[in-house]
């Protein structure tokens, strides 16, 4: 899979791209569709503690999987993220696995 990382007015972080590349790694291992990643980290400035968005964009066959999460860090936000992508990639699995029979 095929990983491309954007910082919106941030400084480009290489820990963070390393930590987002191993959920988005544990999620092709489970899911052998996953074409592409696209992974959008933000800074929002706000007045509660939130503000750090991290959006991903998944290319499998089909509609477009897509999943942001705001929290109080980059690496929760991923994380929130990367789970609810996993829902979306189930769902997405047990579809696929109907439409096969």
């Amino acid at each position: 899979m095929e990983a491309i990382y954007q910082f919106v007015k941030l400084e480009k972080s290489e820990s963070l791209q390393e930590f987002a590349q191993k959920k988005l790694n544990k999620l092709e291992v489970k899911y052998d569709f996953i074409v592409k990643a696209e992974v959008y980290f933000k800074k929002e400035e706000a007045q509660d503690t939130n503000g750090y968005i991290c959006n991903i964009k998944l290319s499998v066959p089909g509609p477009q999987l897509f999943a942001e999460s705001n929290k109080d860090s980059f690496e929760s936000a991923t994380a929130e993220s990367v789970k609810d992508l996993d829902r979306q990639l189930s769902k997405k699995k047990s579809q696929m696995k109907t439409h096969s029979n």
